[in-house]
């Protein structure tokens, strides 16, 4: 078995795009007794290789919540080829959890701090009685939504700004001010029932997009007003904490992006365009 100094010197390494529907998991993060996607790509990492290394991952999704496009790297002093690491990885992976492509990148590559934007979509199943194929990737809301109200609302969320009023047990040492370039509401081309909001910012505090959703998912059905998002930013909204933090089934990771690596990751994952 290759010795973790060995992997450690090899610097060989390896970054994967990972798709998973993480129903069945405690997130992202390694976590002792309960498995987590960072776990099985471990183990599945170990059965090909006989290696341990660390994977470390681009972003820390929530229990529950998926990824079509998650990026991870790892050290190896494997030889593999990278079409070999895609096939086996995802052979021995559960299947609800793939490797979708593999690349060789510099030594300085990192998942998580060389990332500059991560885009998520949040989706709703807007109808009164939502589809069971969508019970374990859509939240379901039965009361229809306002999106000309959401989409309004959102823009107040766009830009530089400090979330620590939304985001859940944020440090009080560490900065909350995140630049978000993207929050849209709008209705899925292929199904008018399916609400879609797309969000993306060079990072996202935890559970800053089930919760800010949360308070536009209020606003879409008339119980706030449309400012109540900028007041929630600002602390002024009174009932935000009695707003349900949105189920994390409904978020999905689904891109990473990396300016200074786009040109070596083959980046591709499950998910349309649009």
């Amino acid at each position: 078995m290759t010795s973790q100094r060995t992997v450690e010197a090899a610097q060989r390494r390896i970054a994967l795009v990972v798709a998973y529907e993480g129903t069945q998991y405690a997130g992202f993060q390694l976590q002792a007794d309960v498995p987590t996607i960072q776990g099985e790509l471990e183990k599945a990492f170990h059965r090909l290789t006989g290696e341990r290394t660390r994977v470390r991952g681009a972003s820390r999704t929530d229990s529950g919540a998926h990824a079509s496009g998650q990026v991870v790297d790892l050290v190896t002093a494997s030889s593999h080829g990278t079409d070999v690491v895609v096939a086996a990885m995802s052979h021995y992976l559960p299947e609800d959890i793939r490797v979708i492509t593999a690349s060789d990148v510099p030594p300085d590559f990192h998942a998580r701090r060389s990332a500059t934007r991560r885009d998520y979509r949040y989706s709703i199943a807007n109808r009164r009685v939502p589809s069971p194929l969508l019970r374990r990737t859509h939240h379901a809301e039965p009361v229809p939504l306002d999106l000309d109200a959401m989409q309004t609302a959102a823009r107040s969320l766009l830009g530089i700004r400090d979330f620590r009023q939304i985001a859940t047990a944020h440090p009080a040492d560490q900065s909350a001010v995140r630049h978000v370039f993207r929050w849209d509401v709008k209705r899925q081309s292929d199904d008018p029932d399916v609400i879609v909001i797309d969000c993306a910012a060079n990072g996202f505090l935890r559970h800053q997009i089930r919760r800010a959703n949360a308070v536009l998912v209020e606003i879409g059905k008339g119980r706030l007003p449309t400012h109540a998002a900028a007041d929630a930013l600002a602390g002024r909204t009174q009932k935000l904490h009695n707003i349900p933090t949105l189920p994390a089934k409904g978020l999905c990771l689904r891109s990473v992006h990396y300016p200074e690596f786009n040109h070596i990751l083959k980046v591709a994952s499950y998910h349309e365009t649009s």
